[in-house]
């Protein structure tokens, strides 16, 4: 006679109960068991195309408990026995900020790590190679001048806490063919207005530069020799072996840039090299409320500078998003370590 044993694993979901968004009830109940167990990762990814691949994972061992909240599903898990939630962002600055709001707020959370795919453009890199940005920027906040006004001209709302020409602008008459002036005159590029936590509140501040945190960083140039993929099948490989890279800036922008001339520009004028939708929403939220943040972005395109023909993000951005993937869980390998370090020189 043989015994059938049935293992009954619950997912734990809660939606419905919060629909003004306030916390109460099994949400609140089930938040606060959970932060018992923290505090955790934190991990922001952009779509599920970027997230399959690290529940494939091997090393990422699912606990079961997931939380829906404010249109966002917060998924319970550990990676080499560090506690992480994941979170599904969506496309764009403001879907990236209010996850990464959602996460800070709900839960105990020590760090955040972002990771995804990205347009390349840094002529010296290649499809594949995951860049570790030191700064990130939102370059699509522009105050655009009046056409007649140039440098030389205050721009409306110049001064103090205002608009500003310290950053820089873009001429669009400079991409004229005939070499005449344009229209569109120039826009010029702002900071973004922050309020951090330990600020006075209704105070601005300004920032068009977020660093990355720098211990974060440190720990993941170790990462700089690890193997990558570099082949989608039998017959279709990349031609440079792709490598893990620690550059200057990345930016954001709710803008799919497939130009080969503002992609040319921004690594010129700001040494720019990934460009994409949604790490910028992470990194200002994260700065404001002072919780360390990292971004793994891995090229999968060259944002316009391939060939006219094809678009490489066709066929690459799998391998891109799995060589983001790599280095995510190595990053958090090295960090779980990193943390038991640093505990057993503290005690």
């Amino acid at each position: 006679m043989f015994r059938k044993i049935f293992v009954f694993v619950s997912i734990l979901i809660l939606s419905q109960e919060h629909a003004h968004g306030a916390l109460h009830g099994r949400t609140k109940k089930t938040v606060d068991e959970a932060n018992k167990n923290g505090p955790y990762l934190g991990l922001v990814i952009p779509n599920m195309f970027e997230m399959n691949p690290l529940l494939n994972n091997p090393h990422y061992k699912s606990t079961k408990l997931v939380i829906d909240y404010g249109g966002r599903r917060f998924r319970f898990g550990k990676i080499y026995k560090k506690p992480v939630i994941l979170v599904m962002s969506g496309m764009g600055l403001v879907n990236a900020a209010v996850a990464t709001q959602l996460l800070l707020t709900l839960f105990e959370i020590e760090g955040v790590v972002h990771y995804g795919i990205a347009g390349n453009a840094n002529p010296n890199l290649h499809i594949g190679d995951v860049t570790i940005a030191e700064y990130w920027s939102h370059s699509a906040l522009w105050n655009w001048q009046r056409y007649g006004d140039g440098p030389e001209n205050a721009l409306a709302f110049e001064g103090e806490d205002g608009f500003t020409r310290d950053i820089g602008y873009l001429k669009f008459g400079t991409y004229s063919l005939n070499g005449e002036d344009n229209l569109l005159n120039n826009v010029w590029y702002q900071a973004e207005e922050v309020y951090p936590v330990d600020g006075t509140p209704e105070q601005t501040q300004q920032a068009f530069w977020i660093p990355v945190d720098s211990d974060y960083l440190s720990l993941s140039k170790t990462l700089e020799k690890l193997k990558l993929e570099d082949c989608i099948n039998t017959t279709t490989c990349l031609s440079t072996p792709p490598k893990v890279t620690t550059v200057q800036r990345g930016t954001s922008a709710n803008i799919y840039l497939d130009n080969s001339a503002y992609r040319n520009f921004l690594y010129s004028k700001f040494n720019i090299s990934p460009v994409e939708m949604e790490s910028a929403g992470v990194a200002l939220i994260c700065y404001q409320q002072r919780v360390p943040f990292i971004t793994f972005r891995a090229l999968s395109d060259l944002a316009g500078g391939g060939s006219a023909t094809s678009n490489e993000a066709d066929t690459f951005s799998g391998l891109s998003a799995n060589n983001s993937v790599i280095v995510t869980v190595e990053f958090i390998k090295l960090l779980t370590g990193y943390n038991r370090k640093f505990l057993k020189t503290v005690w």
